[in-house]
């Protein structure tokens, strides 16, 4: 295992990760540090970063690299973005950090940050035709990719501290500031001619310290049951709702908004303003919040050196197995049960009739199953249910992660808990409840099937004969305590398919 640190000093916030990396390629996240040094204040009148920022700035460096040291970190992996991108001053900034922290800063063209913003939303999203839009505190990212392949970016040279310094006058009515931020943009994306012909059916993805602010303003107004904000749509109508609530307020009302961060508060309209005009420009409604960008896009682009090549094709699978990984759980047993979940599922189709979709759900629960073990043994799998809620999955929407959780954290169909199902009630219908029972029996059917761990039942073939089932099973060696196991649900399998099971 490898230990790594990447620092992204931005024109408005610095941040700090630290990150194991696996000698698989999978990688997490063990601590992190965020402050806002806002480095690029104060550039628009004359193009050098200021005494202030800079001093602000190398404190921040300092605590970073005392994490760093603390954690005995193998590798930094240190980048700045537009402020020193831009800057007349940039020379004599990257020799002071160096001298002061022992930082070597990175300075990222506006294409190589344009880039990592991609990797880092493509590696973890299941989204075929994204456009993506990410305004940080000095530019602003615009790429455009369909079928998993880029087809074209571009960088403006403005963001939510510019664009706040270029038209926010002390005095001015907020709401008359907004619209000429709106008008200004609007004009500038006229001149991006490939923005005419992205395709109708593409998504907007929101990426940047900006739409999580979004993000968790419009989660509190809704109430929102799930923490995580990676993949969360925010409607056209929940952005709005808050963009005409944020323009209207007084400096010291925005910071008192739930949701919003004290050190963004000031510039987060002019960063409204900006995606209402894309979204108005794009004739887009809602938007799907990414949790990860370029921050995201450098740990690929070190752990798994492939997706400098092309982008990881099952997101999924390898959000899974970083989490599997990370629990350090049975990787064979996992294979054996998912092999055999999806086994049952297909087999008893027509008993369930479930769609295709509902496979990926099954396959997740299975994924997963085991985890909750390392926490502990009794009610594991409850703490396998709060894993898949709160592991930050990649590639599956929010409602498929709760009927995920739900189909493995119930150890008999008695076993779901209706008042925490009830918090998902936006989102869950009553056929889905049918369907977590349903796909929690063959979970726990596939468990027991590999009691042992040993992949003793290689396959199954199931053949529904008037009120029975009868389960053949193909295996290699005594698989007695395995199939006895599996018989010892055949009351739940009853009350849930309506079937006698026999296990052959």
């Amino acid at each position: 295992m490898e230990k790594i640190a990447i620092i992204d000093l931005g024109s408005n916030t610095t941040r700090l990760l630290i990150i194991d990396v696996l000698n698989d390629g999978t990688f997490s996240i063990v601590d992190q540090l965020k402050e806002a040094p806002r480095l690029g204040e104060g550039m628009e009148r004359d193009g050098f970063l200021k005494p202030a920022r800079i001093h602000e700035t190398v404190c921040t460096l300092k605590m970073f690299r005392k994490l760093c040291d603390a954690y005995r970190v193998d590798k930094i992996i240190a980048v700045a973005t537009a402020a020193v991108r831009h800057a007349k001053n940039q020379r004599s900034f990257l020799d002071e950090v160096s001298a002061i922290c022992g930082i070597k800063l990175r300075v990222l063209t506006a294409e190589e940050e344009a880039m990592y913003v991609y990797k880092g939303v493509i590696n973890t999203m299941d989204i075929a035709k994204g456009l993506i839009f990410e305004i940080g505190g000095g530019s602003t990212k615009i790429v455009y990719y369909n079928r998993r392949n880029l087809l074209n970016y571009a960088t403006l040279p403005f963001g939510a501290i510019t664009l706040t310094e270029l038209f926010a006058k002390e005095g001015e009515d907020p709401a008359e500031t907004a619209n000429k931020i709106e008008d200004f943009l609007t004009e500038q994306l006229k001149q991006i001619e490939w923005l005419k012909e992205v395709d109708p059916e593409t998504q907007l993805i929101g990426v940047g310290g900006s739409f999580r602010n979004l993000a968790r303003v419009s989660k509190i107004m809704r109430k929102y049951p799930l923490r995580t904000i990676h993949n969360y749509v925010v409607t056209g109508e929940d952005f709005e709702h808050s963009y005409n609530l944020l323009k209207n307020l007084d400096i010291d009302r925005k910071r008192k908004i739930k949701g919003i961060s004290s050190g963004r508060a000031d510039i987060l309209p002019s960063a409204f303003a900006a995606i209402s005009a894309f979204k108005k420009y794009m004739n887009i409604e809602n938007v799907i919040i990414s949790g990860s960008g370029l921050r995201t896009g450098l740990m690929f682009n070190y752990a798994v050196p492939q997706t400098q090549e092309k982008p990881i094709q099952d997101v999924l699978g390898f959000s899974l197995n970083t989490i599997i990984n990370k629990f350090g759980c049975n990787k064979e047993h996992i294979d054996n049960v998912t092999n055999l979940a999806v086994q049952l599922f297909k087999q008893l189709r027509v008993l369930h009739k479930f769609p295709r979709q509902y496979l990926k759900i099954m396959k997740v629960a299975a994924s997963l199953h085991e985890t909750g073990n390392k926490v502990q043994f009794y009610n594991f799998e409850k703490h396998s249910g709060y894993v898949v809620l709160n592991s930050n999955l990649y590639g599956i929407s929010h409602r498929d992660m709760v009927l995920a959780s739900f189909v493995v954290s119930n150890s008999s169909i008695e076993d779901v808990n209706l008042i925490e199902w009830a918090r998902y009630k936006d989102f869950v219908t009553e056929e889905d409840l049918e369907a977590v029972k349903k796909m929690g029996v063959m979970l726990r059917l596939a468990d027991s099937l590999d009691r042992c761990g040993l992949g003793l039942v290689k396959n199954i073939n199931c053949d529904i004969l008037g009120d029975s089932v009868i389960m053949k099973t193909e295996v290699e060696g005594d698989a007695g305590l395995e199939i006895n196991e599996a018989l010892q649900i055949s009351a739940d399998f009853r009350k849930t398919f309506r079937k006698n099971l026999e296990i052959l």
